[in-house]
């Protein structure tokens, strides 16, 4: 099956879509630094550096994992995120637990910026589960709602509208 947009078409709106969510997640808060990544990282052309998303556009193969990797900023406690780097869950098993939450906050992104699901939650992604996510948040079951909402990011009734994108 070939793509339905000519190659250089297909790179001007990835181009576009990672504009669109870097600036959101500046906009919520995060710092954003763009430069090369010369390892290799946990996701392709994203690193969470000392509570900074790094990003290397030219390693970049899916924009809404950043969506994800800010989640995962935006769901720590604001005192620990300058702490924050490299495989978030990896030797931190308490962290596991948050991954919830990061589904939930990027699923709100989504909403906010009227973009897909299926831009964060891809088939290359989530063990598996990309669809499953999807269905679930566009059915209205929230996984992860009460973490958000315990964080004091969000409410019941209004998910998917946000109270605030950090926690504090």
């Amino acid at each position: 099956m070939t793509s339905p947009l000519p190659p250089a078409a297909a790179f001007s709106a990835t181009q576009a879509l990672t504009d669109q969510l870097l600036a959101f997640v500046r906009e919520v808060g995060l710092p954003v630094r763009e430069e090369p990544l010369s390892e290799d990282t946990f996701l392709p052309g994203l690193l969470l550096d000392r509570g900074q998303l790094v990003v290397d556009r030219a390693r970049l193969l899916y924009p809404g994992d950043i969506l994800h990797e800010a989640g995962h900023l935006a769901v720590t406690a604001a005192a620990e995120r300058p702490l924050t780097g490299g495989h978030v869950t990896e030797n931190n098993p308490e962290k596991e637990g948050e991954e919830l939450a990061v589904h939930c906050w990027s699923y709100a992104a989504c909403v906010a910026l009227r973009i897909p699901a299926e831009v964060v939650f891809h088939p290359a992604g989530y063990r598996g589960a990309a669809a499953w996510l999807v269905d679930n948040f566009t059915q209205g079951s929230y996984i992860g709602l009460p973490l958000l909402v315990w964080m004091g990011l969000s409410t019941t009734e209004d998910f998917p509208r946000m109270q605030r994108w950090l926690r504090e």
